[in-house]
């Protein structure tokens, strides 16, 4: 939903911050994957997220040591944030801790899809590379031969669309943080009606599995889905014309707003996973009769029907059984304590006050 905006005093502070982003222009579905112009995907959020090793090491040394338990779960899929480091690094540490494999498929949200007037498609890059603030991470051979597998209706390759999305970005760090070796399979998910997400999610499901097979890959300990997500975005400010406060902006309006993310999260994202269950989630988020409109404000009102039914799906093929969820734990910009970034030239992308706030749901399947 949010699209990062920086604030002109954090531009200040930081003014040695002069990086430009190199954009890349639309790639289309056949073109061949070897131009050299596009290798290496750049960062996009030098504010928000870090661009330097040393910032991120940072950024984990003051993360609250109850977010940092090592754990020998291994999960198969998660909902994970995209927000501010600032705000939520805290839940992606906790969150993505249970993920273990090499290669890792992200699903992440298209926040400028209306710029670009792409909808119904899956959208994928062709980039060899993507850069992070721990060094360049390698995209998964994989990803070319899920391509080829999978018709040419189903998705679009856009780089210019993947440069500019930072859902994703957010979470690489992490994920090289667990593993060093770890390669990506990004894509990302515009808008889409539920018919749509279903059937590409069962077509990149069983794709997926056929490479697995192929490949002798078992899901969760060599190929996980990390799915990006912020959960309610909420208040009266800063969203362009737009009042996302319908129980008003006072404390007993935000408990409502943040009660009613839970009950979504309780009611259809965890426990046994169903079509029905993701569709209900669907209805929640997206008007009826508008697929392309919000009525609940997630900004994974499609990234999560298409990448929890992928990955239910997947589950299902390779196992005769559904996913099962857990929430990890569920914060907000202004319901949890920050974390100092300022001091490490780096700052926030939107305020955290009631009449502007985001929610933060982390959520682990097995």
């Amino acid at each position: 939903m949010r699209m990062k905006t920086f604030k002109i005093e954090n531009l200040l502070t930081f003014s040695f911050f002069i990086f430009s982003v190199l954009c890349f222009g639309q790639q289309k579905a056949n073109e061949n994957f070897s131009d050299v112009n596009i290798q290496i995907r750049h960062l996009e959020d030098t504010i928000g997220f870090p661009q330097y090793k040393w910032q991120m090491d940072s950024i984990l040394s003051r993360i609250a040591a109850e977010d940092k338990i090592i754990t020998s779960e291994i999960s198969k899929a998660l909902i994970c944030p995209h927000d501010d480091y600032a705000y939520a690094a805290g839940l992606y540490k906790k969150t993505l801790s249970s993920i273990k494999a090499n290669t890792i498929v992200l699903i992440g949200v298209a926040h400028r899809a209306r710029n670009f007037d792409i909808k119904d498609k899956i959208v994928f890059g062709s980039f060899k590379e993507w850069q992070t603030a721990f060094g360049n991470i390698k995209i998964s051979p994989l990803r070319d031969r899920l391509l080829s597998l999978i018709p040419d209706s189903t998705y679009i390759i856009q780089n210019e669309m993947m440069q500019l999305e930072h859902s994703l970005e957010a979470i690489t760090p992490f994920l090289q943080q667990n593993n060093k070796s770890v390669q990506i399979i990004p894509m990302l998910v515009p808008y889409n009606s539920f018919e749509n997400m279903n059937s590409f999610s069962e077509v990149i499901a069983q794709a997926l599995a056929n490479l697995m097979r192929e490949n002798n890959l078992n899901y969760g300990e060599d190929l996980a889905v990390v799915i990006s997500s912020d959960a309610i975005h909420y208040g009266n400010e800063g969203w362009g014309n737009s009042n996302l406060a319908p129980f008003g902006v006072d404390s007993v309006g935000t408990s409502k707003a943040y009660l009613k993310d839970l009950d979504i999260i309780k009611n259809f994202l965890t426990e046994e996973i169903s079509k029905e269950g993701i569709s209900e989630f669907n209805k929640v988020t997206v008007k009826e009769e508008n697929y392309m409109e919000y009525n609940w404000t997630w900004c994974g009102r499609y990234s999560i029907p298409f990448g929890v039914l992928m990955a239910n799906k997947l589950n299902l093929i390779l196992h005769n059984k559904p996913l099962y969820g857990e929430l990890v734990d569920y914060r907000s910009s202004i319901h949890n304590k920050h974390i100092k970034v300022d001091d490490l030239g780096m700052g926030t992308t939107a305020p955290a006050k009631n009449t502007h706030w985001v929610g933060y749901a982390g959520i682990k399947y097995n």
